[in-house]
């Protein structure tokens, strides 16, 4: 599908830096030097998360008396890493009865359900945390506390109009919270409520009577940034900050082996780990487990500190990712299909907001295909598959200027009764409804969605940050820029755009495109990941425009620049 490359807007910036970064820097509205602070000494202070102090008290007072203490985690990667923090945590503070629990998605569904509660029951422990979810989970919080359980709610996801009947709630998201930072992952907010935690134990003397080492909380960084990354929050200063130390401590071989051995696997050099390796290369095989099998088994990854055993759970959990593509691809050949069927009925006209339902669909693989066809379509996209009983679940992504909770509530507004529940933030959300109802919905979603969004925000378009000159087509330059992140949601990678004469193109694994491109007297290596092979290689095609990241390719220890084109288009 054609798009259009929109070049970012050019400011001036007081930043005394290299032009090009200040050009990029200026382009992502950074105007101070204080912005561009990495250390963790720049983090805000856990004291503005409201609550965060009683759940350091309760949780200190069950530290010190050795009660048990259960997490209760989520599917996904932010779940599996929030999980995996507050586990590692309180084993170093000296918690002896510390255990976890992650819902199966398949038989109990997204949070703290009253059936998840009847597990946790099993586990006769005294205070119960809820780690990426429990802020919409109102009747599995009143059960966990009619079990005699002191229930803690951590979590980041918007609130309903009523909040659960927990003990305290820490959440950026709950009304009355002051905290600066609102797009705090599910791991970010139980670090932080590990790092007050900490605090409160050392007010208490506890480690110095129980001759414990006071327990360096950087060391949990690695798994906090990825975390922060997998679920996609947008990278405000203080996100970039977790991500960018959790990135220096994978660089310096300070991390949990099972990160190294999920890199090793995509071969990815943990000594040069970015954080779009985070996300595409150790998120996507970590989720796997979640959207497939057991989220278990990418926790224990996480936890061990053996070698031996993460290399061995990181190739069970690469095989599940393979599997987890094989899926996805049938899903999304048959979901194209029924696309096209619907723009022939229509005239070649989509819905707005497009909803998708197939009985054969996969529940785990929903969501990464919804954001497949919202990228390819560029529109709001909820897809649905069966869920228990005559439910059917969906898995919503959405784009720029709808944020599809808020979508949902005004269609629960409208529609009272249409969905059963829903939950989510601004790009992505979830939600449960009866099957015989499935055509209303759509209808009610597109009606929604139609009112919000115009014909120009369906546009296809890339921002760009402008020409590069062939000066700055070096390592030098590649390396600056990616020394400049972390890159991620809402603070993107540097996209740059330009036309080049093909000098040679050729298929290279059956679907990427591999390209010697030309500027003026500079040649370049570029690559283009799965293209369309109806459409290239084009040999009749000798020019082209294209919007690009500049890169490092490292092949039998050379490095060389390449660029990574995202898009192009023919010019002649």
């Amino acid at each position: 599908m054609k798009k259009k490359i929109i070049r970012r807007e050019m400011t001036d910036s007081p930043l005394d830096l290299h032009p090009l970064l200040r050009r990029i820097y200026a382009a992502r509205c950074i105007q101070s030097p204080k912005e561009l602070e990495r250390s963790v000494n720049e983090l805000h202070p856990y004291h503005a998360l409201k609550g965060i102090d009683v759940a350091a008290q309760l949780l200190a007072d069950a530290v010190i008396t050795q009660q048990s203490i259960l997490i209760v985690g989520d599917f996904d990667a932010d779940g599996a890493t929030s999980t995996t923090v507050a586990v590692r945590a309180l084993l170093s503070f000296g918690v002896r009865d510390v255990n976890y629990l992650v819902p199966n998605r398949f038989a109990y569904g997204y949070g703290l359900t009253p059936e998840l509660v009847e597990e946790a029951k099993k586990f006769n422990s005294d205070v119960l945390v809820t780690v990426d979810n429990g802020i919409a989970n109102h009747a599995g919080v009143a059960a966990a506390k009619a079990a005699g359980m002191r229930v803690i709610i951590t979590d980041h996801h918007l609130a309903a109009d009523t909040l659960p009947m927990a003990d305290v709630i820490v959440n950026p998201n709950q009304p009355g919270d002051t905290f600066p930072s609102k797009n705090l992952a599910g791991v970010g907010v139980i670090f932080y409520v590990m790092l007050a935690l900490r605090r409160q134990l050392l007010a208490r003397h506890w480690f110095a009577e129980k001759k414990l080492p006071e327990p360096n909380m950087s060391r949990l960084l690695d798994i906090v940034a990825l975390g922060t990354v997998a679920d996609l929050v947008p990278l405000d200063h203080n996100n970039r900050i977790l991500v960018y130390q959790g990135l220096q401590r994978i660089r310096s071989g300070q991390c949990v082996p099972g990160i190294v051995a999920l890199l090793e696997l995509s071969n990815r050099d943990f000594r040069k780990c970015t954080a779009s390796d985070l996300g595409f290369a150790v998120a996507a095989r970590l989720n796997a487990a979640g959207r497939l099998d057991d989220m278990s088994l990418g926790i224990e990854c996480l936890l061990t500190d053996d070698s031996f055993k993460a290399r061995e759970m990181a190739r069970v959990l690469d095989g599940l990712n393979d599997e987890r593509k094989t899926i996805e691809r049938d899903m999304q050949t048959h979901a194209l299909t029924l696309l096209e069927k619907l723009q022939s009925s229509l005239q070649a006209v989509l819905p707005k907001g497009l909803a998708l339902f197939d009985p054969s669909w996969h529940q785990g693989v929903i969501g990464i295909l919804a954001s497949r066809i919202k990228d390819r379509f560029n529109r709001p996209v909820i897809v649905f598959a069966p869920g228990q009983g005559d439910e059917i679940k969906g898995s919503a992504r959405s784009i720029a200027g709808l944020h599809i909770r808020d979508a949902l509530t005004l269609i629960d507004i409208k529609h009272p009764g249409l969905i059963n529940k829903f939950g989510g933030h601004a790009m992505a959300a979830g939600l449960t409804l009866k099957r015989n109802r499935f055509d209303e919905f759509a209808r009610a979603f597109d009606e929604v969605v139609s009112k919000q969004l115009s014909d120009a925000d369906l546009e296809h378009s890339l921002l760009s940050d402008g020409e590069l000159s062939t000066d700055d087509f070096n390592l030098k330059t590649a390396t600056l820029i990616r020394d400049a992140g972390p890159f991620g949601q809402a603070f993107p990678e540097p996209l740059f755009d330009d036309t080049f004469h093909i000098l040679e193109q050729r298929l290279v694994g059956d679907k990427h495109l591999k390209l010697r491109l030309k500027k003026e007297n500079k040649m370049i290596d570029a690559i283009a990941f799965f293209v369309d092979t109806a459409q290239w290689p084009n040999h009749r095609c000798n020019a082209v425009r294209a919007a690009y990241r500049l890169d490092i390719n490292e092949y039998k220890g050379v490095s060389n620049v390449q660029l990574i084109v995202e898009y192009m288009e023919p010019l002649d």
